[in-house]
């Protein structure tokens, strides 16, 4: 199996992982802060095993560090996103949400990159944008606020996406891996006090007993094992062709979410036309590109 087809593999296992996040983002009973924050702190614990003990960190410089770092806030700030939208929506919307990460993308990358710009990458990108219009008429008022914030979930995807791009041979995916979670749970620890203050009722932040197992789950199957997957197929993927292949994710998580949520009982026929032409724009990618000599 050459590089591509295994990064291709890889990634694939990862965003079967990444759909399933937002069926126990729905199960547990925590709001998407505390979420997010036990999420990464149990993450980024897992990955010290992984990394022999930090052996390999001090190898990186601490410009480098400080710059995995800054990428790492942005992924604490998508998942809080992602988590406020289906908690705000449902699972659903929030996935669905994720595929326009495909039309940031397009803009982001050549611009971070200093690529040429794809014209047909912008073309793709735009052909979301009638489906996710769909999906906003033929909702109800009461998850508008689920669909910004999943759309801003989907623009922190793309930035930090294209930022690994750029970054990600300077180090090995493990350390990379722990390096922005473990920052995305320290930036996480600074908010959460003044969230805590701010809240006008008591907001738990210890887990049930049935949280824990969900936790755990999404901690070192659907994060650690498939945030480094996915890191390592960038070495072979643009950030673009990633993004697309990312946006399976709703295909897996709504499907999940049909038979364990019940969420089509929310969620009109609109909506599902709307999900037809976005992931319509998404799968004919590889044809388009082969077609302009891109493959």
């Amino acid at each position: 199996m050459d590089n591509e087809k295994r990064a291709y593999l890889e990634l694939h296992i990862a965003v079967f992982l990444f759909g399933f996040t937002a069926i126990l983002g729905d199960l547990i009973q925590l709001s998407a802060l505390a979420i997010v924050w036990w999420r990464v702190l149990i993450t980024s614990v897992s990955l010290l095993f992984l990394i022999r003990g930090g052996q390999a960190l001090r190898q990186i410089p601490w410009p480098t560090i400080l710059q995995f770092m800054g990428i790492g806030m942005l992924v604490a700030i998508h998942w809080l996103a992602f988590y406020g939208s289906i908690k705000l929506a449902n699972a659903s919307i929030a996935l669905i949400c994720m595929a326009t990460a495909s039309f940031f993308t397009s803009v982001l990358e050549p611009l971070i990159m200093r690529q040429r710009v794809r014209w047909f990458e912008i073309l793709l990108g735009l052909a979301v944008i009638p489906g996710m219009a769909l999906i906003v008429s033929s909702t109800d008022a009461s998850m508008n606020a689920g669909i910004l914030a999943g759309l801003a979930a989907a623009l922190m995807a793309a930035l930090f996406a294209t930022l690994n791009k750029k970054l990600v041979g300077r180090s090995d995916e493990m350390s990379i891996t722990f390096l922005e979670l473990g920052s995305a749970w320290l930036f996480l620890s600074l908010i959460l006090p003044v969230y805590l203050l701010r809240a006008e009722r008591p907001v738990p932040l210890l887990p049930a007993p049935a949280d824990w197992l969900y936790l755990i789950v999404l901690s070192l199957l659907c994060t650690t094992l498939a945030y480094v997957l996915a890191l390592r197929s960038l070495r072979h993927l643009s950030a673009f062709a990633s993004n697309l292949a990312i946006n399976l994710e709703p295909v897996y998580g709504i499907v999940l979410a049909w038979f364990i949520l019940k969420d089509h009982k929310e969620l009109s026929a609109g909506f599902y036309l709307g999900v037809v032409l976005i992931l319509g724009a998404v799968f004919s990618y590889p044809l388009v590109r082969r077609k302009f000599g891109q493959g």
